[in-house]
């Protein structure tokens, strides 16, 4: 099912000594290598000098890669160091900002602040040989570089399928290896809730499990009958929180808000607009059991139970989120917004009394009243938040961030009415899709290879110099209702993670996908040390 292809002709200007050409994924700003084809030998007798307590975590992140994958670690000293960690306050005040030089002297890495410093040591990284029998040989040069968007990220459903905190981690470890800084983690949705809250135990006890999950493509061929589960304990998500912080990588929590509720409304069935109706499923929906009460899907796609804008639920989202803030550090948090049908609300007469008591005219407008409600609550924790682009719909929120996932038209007017704006469209960056146009395994579909994602300009040309000042970058989504295995997720997002990395990093004008290509190879052999699955690199077409 990964099967791996190579890119046969830029092999020929590869070699395998690993230090004949210098082919830092993303490409930075400066690169400037020195005559002489010279290089710099480390082992286990090298030392590390840490010149500031806060750059401990990078010295940590570089001696566990080196165990992990080359069976050595760096010493740490207090005297001259071989690698050399420092804070400097150079030209270049963006965040993230690195210089690395490596000559007769050792290895120096200078960063603006911490950030950067870890940052070069990802460079440094990518300048090891992949042959793990050679001697860790690495060329001489000089890096001066620097981030071009301050958001750069990857996002993870764990609600549709669910993965252990182990391979969180790991995929975590994949985006710092790219250098990236955040990571939306989707934890609720129709098909699963996967975060303990303890003031409602139900929502693990009954809104993790789901009876079933369809077979095949939806609707599905069939039902394989199985009770599915998984939820993190509060302990276990301030672990990967605190683990994710170390690489520099903040965690953004995704609680659906006021669709893809089935889950918790299976859980809280008064959470609904129609508590004692039991689930509906599309006609076509192949179901395992009765349908007797309130479920955990466990097909795809949306559903009308939504929840319910009453005290009830406000007071329940509140308590909700009263637990999640203390869990995650981050200034953003994700209420979903997105797909949500009106069809409920439009029958419930509850509704229909709320709408003419607040003088809104329409259900668009209901489910903005919905989200500007929990934002002034979220706001009034001192967090911000983020919503997909259907917030616009029936006014946007007064201080919220809007992702645009349908194309970039939501960014587009977000941007314009100065709210800033994240882009991830369907159309480049939803990693789920497939990579080439008959793929060896199930997907949801759509069609992205990997010279799409490399072209993605996530500052769309109808935006101005001013507005595009509120693009404060990208990112891509994983969703997994076809994937159902940590192999699997590794194969959809490498090697089209690599490219989206230069995207984000990288200067506009200094991408070249020739050039890009070149600089992969080498990047397919640290997948290899990895041992990684990746996907095909060259499409139908004759492009990667």
């Amino acid at each position: 099912m990964f099967k791996r292809t190579m890119l046969l002709v830029s092999l020929l200007v590869y070699a395998c000594s690993g230090f004949s050409q210098i082919n830092i994924i993303p490409k930075p700003v400066s690169l400037i290598v020195p005559k002489g084809n010279q290089v710099l030998k480390i082992d286990k007798n090298t030392g590390v000098l840490i010149k500031d307590p806060s750059l401990k975590n990078s010295a940590d992140f570089l001696n566990s890669y080196l165990t992990d994958f080359y069976n050595f670690k760096l010493n740490e000293t207090s005297g001259q160091g071989l690698i050399t960690l420092s804070l400097k306050a150079g030209k270049n005040k963006t965040k993230g900002a690195y210089q690395l030089t490596v000559n007769k002297k050792g290895v120096l890495i200078e960063g603006s602040d911490a950030s950067g410093v870890f940052y070069g040591v990802q460079s440094l990284i990518q300048l090891l040989p992949t042959d793990q029998g050679v001697a860790l040989a690495i060329p001489y040069v000089s890096v001066t570089d620097a981030p071009r968007f301050a958001y750069r990220s990857m996002h993870l459903d764990v609600a549709r399928h669910f993965f252990p905190v182990s391979f969180v981690k790991k995929y975590i470890d994949y985006l710092a290896l790219h250098k990236m800084n955040n990571f939306h983690w989707h934890l609720t949705d129709d098909q699963g809730w996967r975060i303990e809250i303890k003031k409602y135990p139900k929502l693990t006890q009954l809104g993790s499990y789901r009876n079933g999950t369809i077979t095949g493509h939806f609707p599905g061929k069939g039902n394989d009958y199985l009770q599915y589960s998984g939820y993190y304990t509060q302990e276990e998500i301030k672990d990967v929180v605190a683990y994710a912080s170390k690489r520099y990588i903040n965690v953004i929590p995704e609680i659906e808000m006021p669709g893809h509720a089935s889950a918790a409304i299976a859980a809280y069935p008064e959470l609904s607009c129609f508590p004692e109706e039991p689930t509906r499923f599309p006609d076509s929906t192949i179901w395992s059991g009765p349908v007797i009460g309130k479920h955990v899907q466990q097909t795809w796609g949306v559903f009308d139970d939504v929840f319910a804008p009453t005290e009830t639920t406000f007071t329940f989202l509140q308590n909700v989120i009263d637990e999640v803030l203390p869990l995650f550090p981050s200034k953003l948090i994700h209420i979903g917004g997105d797909e949500c049908p009106k069809d409920n609300w439009k029958r419930s007469p509850f509704c229909r009394q709320l709408m003419k008591e607040k003088g809104l005219k329409d259900e668009h407008e209901l489910q903005s009243y919905f989200i500007q409600r929990m934002e002034k609550y979220i706001n009034g924790k001192g967090r911000t938040i983020i919503g997909w682009d259907e917030i616009l719909e029936g006014g946007l929120a007064p201080n919220a961030v809007v992702m645009s996932w349908r194309g970039e038209e939501g960014g587009i007017a977000a941007a314009k009415q100065k709210h800033q704006v994240i882009m991830t469209p369907g159309s480049h960056v939803y990693f789920d899709h497939s990579q080439v146009k008959k793929n060896d395994s199930l997907t949801i579909g759509g069609y992205t290879p990997l010279s799409k994602v490399y072209a993605y300009e996530p500052v769309p040309k109808e935006l101005n110099t001013e507005e595009a000042k509120y693009v404060l970058g990208a990112q891509a989504n994983v969703w997994t209702e076809y994937i159902n295995s940590p192999s699997k997720i590794q194969y959809q997002i490498f090697p089209r993670i690599t490219a989206l990395s230069e995207v984000l990093w990288s200067t506009k004008n200094s991408r070249d996908w020739k050039d890009f290509e070149s600089r992969l190879v080498a990047q397919v052999e640290r997948y290899k040390l990895w041992k990684v699955s990746y996907g095909t690199l060259i499409a139908e077409d004759g492009k990667k």
